[in-house]
């Protein structure tokens, strides 16, 4: 986006392509989904101001609907309202970050301690997988962090649970927060695209012992690295 938030593309992150996802029931719980995807996915990055006009038009919705899903996703911590200024995406503190990482420990290893009997449908964390690797071979450290944030999505969804998955939605869709701002992605996510392929492969064998571990390790080294890298990213520009 340009510094002056002007331009289609720069204001709205291409959201006219997700029009036709209203469908005929077009209601402010979609449209704050998939505004939602799209701060997940990094077309907003912290700290970007909603033009309610321009992404108003962009869906086809009216300014009440649009304000609506404001108040979802300002609810769900993804945006804060300005008196006078507007709505405008989080930046999270240090603490928000920890927070979060304490969250995904809670949810995630649980949903695979509680898992039933082999085999697991692991087909969509393969996919994700594949998704990361791709992505590093090519260099794009966007979307690595954007197949990171898949691969844990679809490890929450082996729980068969929609409540489950719409909390961690939301947790995701909050560090994707982080990560964006993060001044080294590569040194931030290539560590674990290994780690995620290691989770893969336990689970494939059907030991979600071993998974869990794994997965416990992998929270519990990445609290640290995230918070100090994001740490660094929001306090550098204040000490420029």
């Amino acid at each position: 986006m340009d510094a002056s938030g002007t331009g289609a593309t720069g204001t709205t992150g291409g959201l006219a392509d997700d029009r036709a996802l209203l469908g005929r029931t077009s209601t402010a719980e979609r449209v704050a989904d998939i505004l939602r995807t799209r701060i997940a996915e990094g077309f907003f990055p912290p700290g970007t101001r909603l033009s309610e006009e321009s992404i108003g038009g962009a869906l086809g919705v009216s300014r009440n609907t649009l304000r609506e899903a404001f108040r979802l996703l300002t609810h769900e911590r993804l945006l804060v309202h300005e008196l006078n200024r507007g709505v405008f995406v989080r930046v999270l503190a240090v603490d928000d970050v920890e927070d979060i990482y304490r969250t995904r420990r809670l949810v995630e290893c649980a949903v695979v301690r509680s898992l039933g009997e082999p085999p697991f449908p692991v087909a969509g964390l393969a996919a994700a997988v594949a998704e990361g690797e791709a992505a590093a071979r090519t260099g794009d450290w966007r979307e690595v962090s954007t197949a990171n944030i898949h691969f844990h999505r679809e490890l929450v969804a082996l729980a068969g649970s929609a409540r489950t998955d719409e909390l961690m939605r939301g947790v995701l869709a909050e560090l994707r927060l982080a990560f964006h701002v993060v001044d080294d992605p590569r040194a931030l996510h290539e560590p674990y695209l290994v780690r995620n392929k290691e989770i893969l492969e336990a689970l494939r064998a059907g030991d979600r012992a071993v998974a869990e571990r794994l997965l416990a390790r992998y929270l519990d080294d990445s609290i640290g690295r995230v918070a100090a890298a994001y740490a660094r990213a929001v306090d550098e520009p204040a000490e420029a």
